[in-house]
């Protein structure tokens, strides 16, 4: 059963080696923190992190991301023996991402790492959503993914007029704790927009139930570099 959800988005500078003493958006950190400190507060029995990959797959949760494929220097701090993680090469950003938020929130529990290919039918990903949701009794879920990456001409994929409509529905939905919304998002839309959360936002609304309208908090919304990013907490839907 689901007991409560976070949204955070998947840009790299979220680990803080690549950015070194540079202070970037400390804001979206900061909101990021906060969210997953309030998602294993309690704590729960599993977090689940989900995010895009190349392929729908579950990943060791000791798999940490390989921080050197975004820059070279870059050394995975967990990457040692004691800690008992291991990098790995492949691990999709999101769910790396993921793996780190909750390292940073100091969570040492159960977790599992589920990647959702970026193609995959709403059907498809709402029905993984419930088959997470009963994992264990107590289960946390941890979406990751941004919006769309086209709100600027300077953004990854140039300015297209209908990202911010899309980055405003979604942010609609996740507000008014609208699970039928985020179910109805349009694939092929979302792939045109480069908006890399949309499957993972299908699958927590499978495990939360299109039905239910759980208690919900926007922390962070807005479109640095052309990109959308939405970090938000969500409450156990309701009995």
């Amino acid at each position: 059963m689901i007991v409560r959800a976070a949204l955070c988005p998947s840009p790299p500078l979220l680990a803080r080696v690549l950015t070194g003493r540079a202070v970037i958006l400390p804001e979206l950190r900061d909101a990021c923190a906060a969210a997953v400190a309030r998602l294993v507060a309690g704590p729960p029995d599993l977090v689940v992190v989900v995010g895009a990959g190349a392929a729908t797959a579950t990943w060791d949760p000791d798999d940490r991301l390989d921080l050197s494929a975004y820059a070279p220097a870059a050394r995975t701090p967990a990457d040692t023996p004691a800690a008992g993680y291991r990098v790995k090469p492949g691990l999709p950003l999101a769910l790396g991402l993921g793996a780190l938020l909750l390292d940073g929130a100091g969570y040492t529990g159960p977790r599992l790492l589920q990647a959702v290919d970026e193609s995959e039918s709403v059907g498809a990903c709402l029905r993984l959503g419930r088959e997470l949701a009963g994992a264990a009794a107590r289960v946390a879920m941890l979406a990751v993914g941004d919006g769309s990456a086209r709100r600027a001409p300077s953004a990854p994929g140039y300015l297209d007029e209908r990202a911010a409509p899309f980055d405003d529905a979604v942010r609609h939905a996740v507000s008014n704790g609208d699970m039928a919304a985020l179910a109805g998002l349009d694939p092929a839309l979302a792939r045109d927009l480069m908006a890399t959360g949309r499957a993972a936002w299908q699958v927590l609304a499978g495990a939360m139930g299109t039905s239910t309208r759980p208690r919900t908090e926007i922390l962070y919304a807005d479109a640095p570099f052309g990109v959308a990013y939405l970090v938000a907490t969500l409450g156990a839907p309701p009995a």
